[in-house]
């Protein structure tokens, strides 16, 4: 195992790695902008490194502050959590040529999975069903083409694209042009460029997606499936495991499929692959995000693998002890608590948080860097904390988290905490028959 790791993130997910590390001996080197400089990871951690000012592309994006900051302090390794360089195959590149090991898959691995057109490509390969659309980057012309062959509505996706970014629904042919000029012109400011491609759009259809853990001895662990179709604007709010939308054979499809991607691309470490659920149970891949994902702890609960300690074991050359299928029980149900305002087409809410107190009790987790006095700073995501609890079924388990929530105070700003008692109250959450559109529709009823 390594002696010292270098965090190159902040907020909540900087906090869930630091402990980690100290729970297997490691120390934790933190870094932090200027923004950052009381936050809780910089506290929690042995060393904290300055790296820049508050804007993230000139501090958290900054590769040569990053591994500098490794280097300085005698780091072996740097885990990127999620969000900021945890995908970017140059940050991966720049830490093999610094000798510091990259807590997560090869660089080659990342850069063919990080382009949505050479994944379907390889998953398709691997004998995974892939959603109809086009084979490579699309032209506008070849994108109406594609949609009136494959008929409408369609999705317009970002090649380099994720959280939403570059995707835009299209309906009608009529709408197409200036959407594909839109979520490429989107695409090209978030990601740098502007390559689209298209899909067509199921309807209905939830997001479903598979965990995995693989190590450099060639073995695959899946560790079961996380339901993630409350969202808003193609951003998750509430996810669970399992899914109301699954019986037994269809889940081992899923994750057999899963194995099989893992075993072709030689995927290394944690990773989710992404799919749609269509109403009749046929499924398909759409995206693998390689790396955590934020709603991990889901998975966590219910196999009781914290899968952090994983992927630094595995980064560590350590063998899977658990292959196949991770064994599981109950159900567990997490609740993104964003600083936005519902009311105001969850506009962003920095400010500062002057109560903060959080839920207690049986089968209630916190992740959180937020304390009473914090500042939620403008430059950066707006997840302040995840309300995640456990219990031995889904009836359970939602009630668990309503009273968590109801217990959950933030005084100062704007939260997605009431929204989300409004989502557990619904019928079709309660009944467990939602997709992405539910929200949408819940907010529309209202």
């Amino acid at each position: 195992m390594f002696e010292r790791v270098l965090v190159a993130n902040r907020g909540e997910i900087a906090v869930r790695v630091i402990r980690a590390l100290h729970e297997l001996g490691v120390e934790a080197v933190a870094v932090y902008s200027t923004a950052d400089r009381d936050a809780l990871h910089v506290r929690m951690a042995d060393r904290a490194v300055h790296i820049g000012p508050p804007p993230a592309a000139a501090s958290y994006l900054r590769i040569p502050s990053l591994i500098a900051a490794a280097a300085t302090t005698g780091c072996q390794a740097i885990h990127p959590g999620y969000g900021f360089l945890a995908e970017n195959t140059a940050f991966v590149a720049a830490c093999a040529d610094n000798d510091l090991v990259f807590v997560g898959p090869p660089a080659d691995v990342m850069a063919t999975m990080g382009d949505k057109i050479a994944a379907k490509r390889a998953m398709r390969a691997a004998d995974v069903p892939t959603v109809p659309g086009t084979e490579g980057a699309t032209t506008v012309e070849a994108a109406r083409a594609a949609a009136e062959e494959i008929g409408f509505p369609v999705l317009l996706k970002a090649s380099a694209g994720g959280g939403g970014k570059g995707m835009r629904v299209v309906r009608a042919a009529e709408d197409l042009e200036d959407a594909f000029s839109t979520a490429a012109s989107e695409a090209d400011a978030a990601f740098g460029d502007p390559t689209m491609y298209v899909e067509k759009a199921l309807v209905p259809a939830r997001h479903v997606e598979i965990q995995v853990l693989c190590d450099h001895h060639g073995n695959v662990l899946t560790l079961g499936e996380r339901e993630c179709s409350i969202q808003r604007r193609h951003q998750k709010l509430v996810e669970e495991s399992p899914s109301a939308a699954l019986d037994d054979n269809a889940r081992e499809a899923m994750e057999a499929a899963a194995e099989r991607a893992c075993r072709a691309v030689g995927y290394r470490n944690a990773g989710t692959f992404e799919f749609l659920l269509g109403a009749d149970g046929s499924f398909y891949f759409i995206e693998l995000n390689a790396r955590l994902q934020v709603e991990h702890p889901v998975t966590e609960l219910c196999t009781g693998i914290d899968l952090v300690r994983e992927q630094l074991r595995v980064a560590a050359g350590e063998e899977l002890d658990v292959t196949g299928r991770a064994p599981r029980r109950g159900h567990a149900i997490e609740i993104r608590l964003n600083a936005e305002d519902p009311e105001h087409d969850f506009r962003p809410s920095p400010g500062l948080v002057s109560r903060f107190a959080t839920a207690q009790g049986p089968g209630v987790r916190v992740d959180t860097y937020v304390e009473s006095g914090t500042v939620i700073p403008p430059y950066y995501d707006s997840l302040i904390a995840k309300l995640v609890v456990w219990d031995t079924d889904r009836a359970a388990a939602i009630a668990r988290a309503e009273r968590a929530l109801r217990e959950t105070i933030v005084d100062g700003v704007p939260t997605t905490r009431d929204l989300a008692l409004e989502v557990l109250a619904s019928e079709p959450f309660r009944s467990g028959d939602y997709s992405p559109s539910t929200l949408e529709t819940l907010r529309v009823a209202a």
